[in-house]
């Protein structure tokens, strides 16, 4: 593979070098070799950035990817109607064929959107070759991506054990583990239950489960009342917690929680739109920053909403920032005298801490010499971009979707010149269509056109 030399852009690394104005970045291989403000390269393709700004490659750190044939289906719904028409109702539709086709799709519109790292959360999958066929829609992509297995959550029929009471299926984790070992964008963790959603021996055999496996345990947190009020003590005192537990949500967790699981080392990840929209409560954004943590961000739910993790980093910094003016005026009587949380902290939401999160932020969520090339060219000298003032707020505020030329991930490009790399995709989409139809059909939902 040549080298690539892409020249004249502002660069905004989120690393020690800071943010460079007018600077080129030498890939070779699957890596970054070199960002200067001019390198003088030989036998490299030049990729002209002047008015261009570069930034990481964005992270999506919790989607239910099989969800995309479902676009807007549950955006009317709740959380309760959430459990009950898509998890008891439209998931137990699914054939292998609609995961293949939901996640390939869903990994084409991240890449599309500027996402290169995707943790794909699925959890609906109940044999063996719905895991094959989502993980292989997202080997068919070349996105970077986590493939987190989960289980289904059906409501228990007539003398069938509850989907709470079942332990997470190691021996088909081991087998994904053993199947996929070693492949450079893919990795393999587990999406548990938790002790929110699980009954206490189910929690303790999932956590020594992905501790043994060395898997990051993510489960979700809040919804109701727990199931094992007292699970999260339980398992710290089994010391099955650490920086390997990412906590999605986090809602129902006490102050006292928060500090203690932060002081462990283990991650959160926010879905601020899908949690404001369908009851969940606020965002854990500025609980998190009381202890000197931040959240990752995740989209969640295209069922619900886009797939844009820009439009989730200024939700989330719009919330958050929103919070935090009515609680100064309810003290002081005033506006706060600047704003709490500046745009490169949202921007490090979606890069730094979505890579923290997957334990990958030596590899990526930065740009640097020896790091993984996986990088996004905004072309700033668009309509909706000019003037730019300040390079990293105008990517968290007026970059949209129309901005993003190029994507590359590993060194290969995944996007140029504001089309996708991925050939004609008339068959594809032909093939979602049919399969968001079949599955609604099935469930008695009436499309409306």
């Amino acid at each position: 593979m040549a080298d690539t030399l892409i020249r004249g852009a502002t660069v905004i690394t989120m690393d020690r070098q800071g943010d460079l104005p007018h600077a080129d970045i030498l890939v070779r291989g699957d890596c970054i070799a070199d960002i200067a403000p001019s390198l003088q390269v030989d036998d490299a393709e030049v990729v002209d950035a002047a008015g261009c700004i570069v930034i990481p490659g964005l992270v999506n750190a919790h989607m239910h990817t099989w969800q995309t044939a479902l676009r807007g289906v549950a955006a009317n719904w709740t959380l309760l109607e959430y459990f009950q028409k898509m998890h008891a109702g439209l998931a137990t539709a699914f054939q292998p064929e609609d995961l293949f086709i939901a996640t390939r799709v869903g990994a084409l519109n991240q890449l599309n959107c500027g996402t290169t790292t995707l943790a794909d959360w699925c959890h609906n999958n109940p044999t063996p070759q719905h895991n094959d066929a989502a993980i292989e829609g997202l080997l068919t992509t070349g996105i970077r991506a986590a493939f987190f297995h989960g289980t289904p959550k059906p409501d228990p029929k007539p003398g069938q054990v509850p989907f709470w009471e079942v332990p997470h299926p190691r021996r088909e984790v081991e087998r994904l583990l053993k199947a996929h070992q070693g492949h450079a964008l893919l990795a393999i963790h587990a999406a548990v239950l938790g002790p929110h959603y699980s009954t206490l021996d189910v929690a303790l055999h999932d956590f020594r489960m992905a501790r043994e496996l060395g898997l990051i345990a993510s489960l979700h947190q809040g919804g109701g009342a727990a199931r094992t009020p007292d699970g999260w003590e339980r398992l710290e005192a089994e010391g099955l917690l650490g920086s390997h537990v990412n906590i999605v949500h986090g809602h129902a967790l006490s102050d006292a929680q928060l500090k203690r699981f932060c002081d462990l080392g283990m991650s959160f990840s926010a879905a601020a739109e899908s949690e404001m929209s369908q009851g969940h409560g606020h965002p854990l954004t500025g609980r998190l920053r009381q202890f000197g943590r931040a959240p990752s961000l995740g989209v969640d739910l295209e069922s619900v909403l886009s797939g844009d993790m820009l439009t989730q980093a200024r939700v989330a910094l719009g919330i958050q920032r929103s919070l935090d003016n009515v609680a100064h005026r309810e003290q002081h009587g005033t506006i706060p005298s600047t704003s709490t949380i500046r745009t490169r902290e949202a921007l490090s939401w979606v890069t730094v801490e979505g890579a923290r999160m997957l334990q990958q932020l030596d590899r990526i969520g930065t740009l640097a010499a020896g790091k993984q090339a996986d990088l996004v060219v905004i072309r700033a000298s668009d309509l909706n971009m000019q003037p730019v003032h300040d390079a990293v707020s105008s990517v968290v505020f007026q970059t949209s979707l129309a901005n993003i030329d190029s994507v590359m991930v590993a060194g290969r490009w995944k996007k140029r010149g504001g089309r996708l790399l991925a050939g004609d995709l008339t068959g594809d989409l032909a093939r979602l269509r049919a399969s968001g139809e079949k599955i609604t059909r099935a469930m008695g939902l009436q499309q409306r056109r």
